[in-house]
């Protein structure tokens, strides 16, 4: 309810900001639409400081203000309001959003392309020195120090993340790409590799990676050579993944006899969890990428769990769900969010129980005068016995209470205009010819025929028929 609540809140503040900068004025001051449009931006950022949606979106919207007036020759708006851009940026850095990379890094990009690289230094070295995990600021860093001041520069940062205890093996493969595509020396990035392997030797990201990039350099050998070295160092629980992807090798480069010998080894490494397994095996041999040979209900049949591919995830406008093969068209979900197969649910209906509260009958709620009733009764384990005889009550009742007991009958009599003796008669005759009635149908039994009442068609043409039947 929370999160429903806040998406609404944003949702209006964007509506009305898109509404200011719709010029609803028909105004042509550029100063004009860029006051209104920013106090909107300022009492949205009231309310929802905390989001850096709104503070990227208000700088972007004041630098393409900048840009349009210089365009039209007015130099010192812009000038200004790119101060003003520069501003915003640094009061949503030193404030709510400090440890917020997103804005960091806009605000970095920002006066890159104002010329400006000691203000980026700065930039970086602050947030370098204020994050928990700088891996991501060191490898942001890094691509900013090749573009601006070359690939001495990028290496420079990379010798100080490679020396701060924090950063990750991001770093180590940024920096080797980046030197296999910049300065297109494949010993330079092999030995950065290297190094990280040193230091991340039991990391299965690192060195998927690190073969990643020796299978695309035709060194066939070189490659074998390092899947031979890491799979004796990894654990057992750790090298599946390396497996999996020396067999797609051997697929790709290797002939068949190669191939069935890397399956062999697998199996033998994993006898246990192979065991009986041999078909879902054979799936990995021919799959390609999100390709499979087979349905999705015949994997789940074989117990063949399906590898997430994360390369096909493209950012927000991915799809919720990958197809398996092409035969299959993927579903469509909420957000992205798996959900369960409403179809084969039944509506939930609680068992009673002496445990249930006073105010549920089998787990639903009830009116409030009945709860009220509910709760001033004893519990339901109190009613499993002895039970009143209701005629031998009323009888002690009479007997006790006589007076109590004529007043009750007075009542009922007037009730009927007659007094206590007219009534009790009356009330004894009619049980007794009630009796009498009672008793003469069952002595006559069940051949006895009744006339039917007045204009009751069904009895009289039954009361015909067995008159036709009887003579």
């Amino acid at each position: 309810a929370v999160v429903s609540t806040q998406s609404t809140g944003i949702e209006m503040w964007k509506k009305y900001i898109g509404w200011e900068k719709n010029n609803p004025m028909r105004s042509d001051d550029n100063s004009l639409i860029k006051k209104r449009v920013m106090y909107a931006y300022e009492q949205a950022l009231l309310t929802w400081g905390h989001h850096p949606d709104i503070w990227y979106e208000a700088a972007l919207f004041l630098e393409r203000s900048a840009n349009l007036v210089h365009e039209k020759g007015d130099t010192q708006s812009a000038t200004n309001w790119r101060d003003e851009v520069a501003a915003l940026y640094e009061k949503a850095t030193k404030g709510l959003l400090k440890n917020n990379l997103l804005l960091h890094f806009a605000y970095a990009d920002y006066e890159e392309s104002r010329m400006k690289p000691e203000e980026c230094h700065k930039i970086y070295n602050e947030l370098v020195n204020t994050v928990t995990d700088p891996t991501l600021v060191y490898v942001q860093y890094m691509k900013f120090a090749r573009r601006a001041e070359g690939i001495k520069a990028a290496r420079g940062v990379f010798k100080k993340a490679r020396d701060d205890k924090r950063s990750s093996y991001h770093v180590y493969v940024a920096s080797a790409l980046m030197e296999y595509y910049t300065t297109k020396s494949k010993d330079i990035a092999l030995k950065i590799f290297e190094l990280g392997l040193k230091k991340f030797p039991k990391n299965t990201a690192y060195i998927l990676k690190y073969l990643n990039h020796l299978a695309h350099q035709n060194d066939d050998n070189t490659t074998r050579v390092l899947f031979e070295r890491v799979l004796t160092s990894l654990e057992k629980d750790q090298s599946w993944p390396i497996w999996s992807e020396f067999l797609s090798f051997e697929s790709n480069v290797g002939d068949l006899a190669s191939l069935i010998k890397v399956e062999k080894r697998r199996s033998n490494a994993f006898e246990s969890e192979c065991k009986m397994k041999e078909t879902s095996l054979l799936v990995d041999r021919y799959k390609y990428l999100d390709l499979y040979p087979c349905t999705t209900q015949e994997l789940r049949a074989m117990d063949y769990q399906v590898e997430q591919d994360n390369s096909q995830i493209r950012g927000f406008l991915a799809p919720n769900k990958t197809a398996l093969n092409n035969r299959e068209q993927p579903t469509k979900g909420s957000g992205g969010v798996a959900r369960p197969d409403f179809s084969h649910m039944v509506p939930f209906s609680p068992l009673p129980s002496s445990s249930m509260r006073a105010n549920q009958v089998f787990g639903y709620p009830i009116p409030a005068a009945a709860s009220d009733l509910l709760s001033n009764m004893p519990p339901p384990h109190c009613f499993h016995g002895p039970f009143v005889a209701v005629d031998k009550l009323i009888k002690i009742i009479a007997e006790k209470c006589p007076q109590s007991f004529e007043a009750m009958l007075e009542k009922m009599a007037a009730s009927e205009n007659m007094d206590v003796d007219q009534y009790m008669s009356t009330t004894d005759r009619g049980d007794r010819s009630k009796k009498r009635h009672l008793d003469e149908e069952e002595d006559d039994g069940p051949t006895r025929t009744t006339a039917p009442p007045a204009f009751d068609l069904y009895r009289m043409r039954q009361q015909r028929r067995h008159d036709t039947a009887a003579m």
